[in-house]
Formats: C-alpha cells, sequence, structure tokens
C-alpha cells in the first residue's frame, strides 16, 4: 500500500485484544471498550480461592462436537432435574430431598448441589484423593456447578475441577472441550489414575449431550411451542435474560 496516495496504516490497525488473567484463565474480549473485567465478573472475585484453581494441573481433555445450538449446552448445564433420565449415571450420588442452592449473577451464576456423606461423583463412587486447596467442613460434600457467560462452564468437587469450553460452531453445531484439574502434588504421585473421574464424566457428557440434540431437534419443529420455565429452572431463565440483554447492548 506503500504507492496508494492517502493511506495511512494506523486508520488500518490489528485489531486489539483486552485481556485479564483469573485464577489461570484467561479471558478475552474484543470489544472497543469493554466494561472493565473486574466489574463485569465481579461475582468471580475470590469465589474460588479456597480451590486454589490457579495452581492446579491439566490431566486430561477430550473433546466433544454436539449437533445442537450452544445456548442449550447453557441450559442443560444449569439444572440438575434431568439426571433422573437423562443422566442416570450422576444420580445414586447426590442427597435425597436436597434442594441445589442458586446464585445468579449477570454474567455468571450457579449452584451447589450436596453429595451422599462419603460419596463422590467417579464410577465407584468414592475417592480417596486428598480435598483441594483449602477445602473443609460443609464443601467437602458439595458440588458446585458454574455458569461462566458465553463459553466456561465450571465444576468445582471436593478432590477436582472439570472445565468445559464451549465453542460455536455453527446454529446447530457446537465443539466442547472438557478438561480435568487435579492438585499437581496429587497428579504426581505414584499410581496416581484419573480415569475414575474422567470415565465418569465421559459417560455423563455423552447423555447430557444426546439430551442437548434431542433438544435441538425438538425446539425446530414447527409443531413447537415455547412453554414458561418451573421454579426448578431459574438459572436458565437468568441465562435467557442475560443473553437478551446481550444481544440488545
Amino acid at each position: 500500500m506503500a504507492d496508494v496516495a492517502g493511506f495511512d496504516r494506523r486508520d488500518f490497525p490489528l485489531r486489539e485484544a483486552h485481556v485479564a488473567q483469573f485464577e489461570g484463565f484467561v479471558f478475552v474480549s474484543i470489544a472497543d471498550r469493554p466494561e472493565p473485567f473486574e466489574e463485569a465478573f465481579a461475582p468471580l472475585l475470590g469465589r474460588f480461592a479456597r480451590w486454589n484453581l490457579g495452581a492446579l494441573r491439566t490431566v486430561r481433555t477430550i473433546a466433544y462436537e454436539l449437533a445442537c445450538n450452544w445456548k442449550l449446552v447453557f441450559q442443560n448445564y444449569s439444572e440438575c432435574y434431568s439426571l433422573s433420565a437423562g443422566s442416570p449415571t450422576a444420580r445414586g450420588a447426590f442427597a435425597v430431598g436436597q434442594r441445589s442452592q442458586r446464585f445468579e449473577r449477570r454474567t455468571v451464576s450457579g449452584r451447589y448441589s450436596e453429595l451422599r456423606p462419603g460419596t463422590s461423583l467417579t464410577c465407584s463412587g468414592t475417592s480417596a484423593r486428598p480435598p483441594l486447596g483449602g477445602l473443609t467442613g460443609a464443601e467437602l460434600e458439595r458440588a458446585y456447578y458454574y455458569t461462566i457467560f458465553p463459553s466456561l462452564l465450571l465444576s468445582l468437587h471436593p478432590d477436582y475441577v472439570m472445565v468445559h469450553y464451549v465453542m460455536p460452531l455453527a446454529a446447530d453445531r457446537t465443539r466442547i472441550a472438557c478438561a480435568w484439574l487435579f492438585d499437581p502434588a496429587t497428579a504426581a504421585a505414584l499410581g496416581f489414575d484419573p480415569a475414575d473421574v474422567v470415565d465418569f464424566w465421559d459417560l455423563t457428557n455423552r447423555q447430557d449431550w444426546r439430551i442437548n440434540e434431542l433438544t435441538h431437534a425438538g425446539v425446530g419443529s414447527r409443531a413447537y411451542v415455547p412453554g414458561p420455565y418451573a421454579n426448578a429452572e431459574g438459572l436458565l431463565a437468568a441465562f435467557d435474560w442475560h443473553y437478551l440483554r446481550t444481544m440488545s447492548a
């Protein structure tokens, strides 16, 4: 472009990316004037400190490609009543009669569910691994699930963390990379094997993905008519409202 009259390379710069680091994760925005990370994700600050996320080690990652829209993945992740029919492998570890407690703040929403005493979400239903970071008390019998808009699902367990990175490919296709994180000392110990966790969630993931694909096919039907959300679907409604606000901003 050196011989083009009036061209100034400063008028056509590389696109600037705004980057923030948080608990070992990198958040990127290409908005011209993004809301500061500390404001947009204020509910996250300090919330996961006891798990010491930034020090954990990723030991396995499995990628999946789904025939569904990415928003259905977020919605399926935000409720747990489908365990009884769609994901039976995960059902037995949760305490009977315990209601999930919800948390929702714009870009972040989540819940925790209480586990049966002495159980863990693994193939055997138990775990001999030491707890992560500074977890004590009730946190040793809880599983926390957070959606971080627009592309991260975070599952916090007493002895491991699971992360889903959600990547839309098309209106009807989504790629998900699922990673399992453990304490570095635990992962380096002789005989360490994450298969009891990875195999459990790989099966559960595939059961959930099937639900998502069937749901996508259903909402694509000419006969589909949206209905109201139930009381148990507060996080799904919160996701919808935040998505609509984001798209209309």
